[in-house]
């Protein structure tokens, strides 16, 4: 398989337009991709310096490679295999906030700088009340407000110094909520008002939410094919599915800025994210929830083995067409919708990704409540009777959190002589439960608990009916 797209020597000469905050394999997947793809094709026209925050690890290995690193993307899209191998050349430089503190300040007083990126999970972007001088800060937005602070200091806070700032970290409304933090830290630090003016006035914080699974490095396989066929080594290649989107929150100045945009419409820009957050809850997340115990009493370790069973099949099909489609509680264009489904079938039948169901099943409990629980009263809105496929995944999940504590401390179920360990912050209750109480008992204890679902559930018509009969059908 040849390498497409070398990059042109013309891109190293182009300005240091982002500086991003983590050296994670999700941004250099999907962002870095997408500015790369961009510099490529002549729009946006700028690299990222890359500042590595913790001090695990070490960034020699971008040191040695330039910055530059191979993207292999495996998958399945609309049906067809897709197999593509790029060099991405976005990074000019990484920096160590530890080291390099200095020279991270320094590129916040650059004219060119126009961008700032960040994934340091949802832990980061949280108030540490510090002070900011410090060489560097202790917290993510601690650095990034003595970055904004040393650039209104360089700029004597003129309107056009502000920067656009686009948190990835993925939890709801990342970019107000990290704004929120920084406003709160810089009054600590008793920061001047006119920066506090030039922070709310001039600056963007921008929600996003991205979605691309990329496991990482290849497998050691993998990894052997490309390097014997393409005559390198590359210690910091990554593996990608097809599947991509990065949505943003903003206007039109958001996107004169954010130009890149334009090379892939897997970056959209828009006033409101709420429908890729709502499509992505309940069409990916919320199946994956529905049919995660289904599949692992049925013996399916991964989501791709269970793609190559036609019962299952015929039960995500229905479950996500018939019934969470018209469930989700956002007005949502029902082409949209539909597409958006079918590429969720795609990834799921991807044969390079090795998604496995007791990896899903964390925290299973919360991830009911959360991504199906809305659903199902919504669907009784609309129908007033039981879902079935919703029962079924119900039922399975229940069945899947019969559960006892082992005297090695783990909460442990058994299904057709296979044993398997459950982390969920509710099994002490479950286990419980079905230590006391005979089955049919037990079953109505769940379903009437609100604790867990804030709401009980056998009041809906049908549902504890349902839910008890595909139970009794599990051995």
């Amino acid at each position: 398989m040849p390498v497409s797209n070398l990059p042109d020597e013309r891109i190293f000469e182009f300005s240091e337009k982002v500086l991003q905050f983590g050296t994670g394999i999700l941004l250099r997947g999907l962002p870095d991709y997408f500015i790369d793809k961009a510099n490529r094709n002549g729009i946006f026209n700028g690299r990222i310096v890359v500042v590595k925050s913790t001090d695990a690890g070490s960034i020699t290995d971008f040191d040695k490679q330039d910055g530059l690193y191979t993207v292999y993307t495996k998958g399945i899209e609309n049906g067809k295999e897709i197999n593509e191998q790029v060099i991405c050349s976005a990074i000019s430089r990484v920096l160590s906030a530890t080291n390099d503190w200095n020279a991270v300040l320094e590129v916040a007083q650059s004219p060119y700088l126009q961008v700032v990126i960040s994934n340091t999970t949802e832990v980061g972007i949280k108030l540490v009340k510090e002070d900011i001088s410090k060489h560097p800060p202790v917290s993510y937005p601690g650095k990034l407000l003595a970055v904004l602070y040393k650039r209104y200091q360089a700029f004597n806070g003129s309107a056009d110094s502000g920067l656009v700032i686009i948190p990835t970290e993925l939890i709801t409304d990342n970019g107000k909520k990290l704004e929120s933090i920084i406003l709160e830290l810089a009054h600590l630090n008793k920061l001047e008002p006119t920066f506090m003016d030039w922070l709310e006035s001039h600056n963007r914080f921008c929600n996003s939410l991205v979605d691309r699974i990329v496991p990482g490095k290849p497998d050691k396989a993998l990894s052997d094919e490309m390097e014997a066929k393409c005559g390198y080594t590359d210690s910091l290649s990554i593996t990608a599915e097809p599947y991509s989107l990065w949505a943003i929150e903003g206007d039109d100045h958001i996107k004169s800025v954010l130009s890149f945009y334009e090379v892939d419409e897997s970056v959209v820009i828009t006033p409101d994210i709420e429908l890729f957050r709502e499509l992505k809850l309940r069409l990916l997340n919320g199946t994956h929830t529905l049919s995660c115990a289904w599949a692992i009493l049925q013996g399916f370790a991964t989501v791709k083995e269970a793609m190559s069973d036609e019962a299952f099949i015929n039960f995500i099909t229905p479950l996500m067409f018939n019934e969470i489609l018209p469930a989700i509680p956002y007005k949502i264009d029902e082409n949209i919708a539909v597409d958006f489904a079918g590429k969720v079938l795609d990834r799921f039948r991807n044969p390079y990704i090795r998604h496995e169901w007791l990896s899903i099943s964390v925290q299973y409990t919360t991830k009911i409540k959360m991504r199906v629980i809305p659903l199902l009263l919504n669907y009784y809105k609309l129908y007033n009777t039981a879902p079935e496929c919703m029962a079924l995944g119900f039922a399975a999940f229940i069945r899947f959190m019969r559960i006892k504590l082992t005297n090695d401390g783990y909460y442990t179920g058994v299904i057709n002589g296979r044993e398997y360990k459950v982390t969920d912050n509710f099994a002490e209750y479950f286990a419980t439960t079905w230590a006391n109480e005979e089955t049919h008992t037990a079953l109505c204890h769940i379903l009437t608990n609100t604790e867990l679902w804030d709401t009980d559930l056998t009041a809906l018509p049908g549902f504890k009916e349902a839910v008890i009969e595909r139970f009794n059908s599990f051995k």
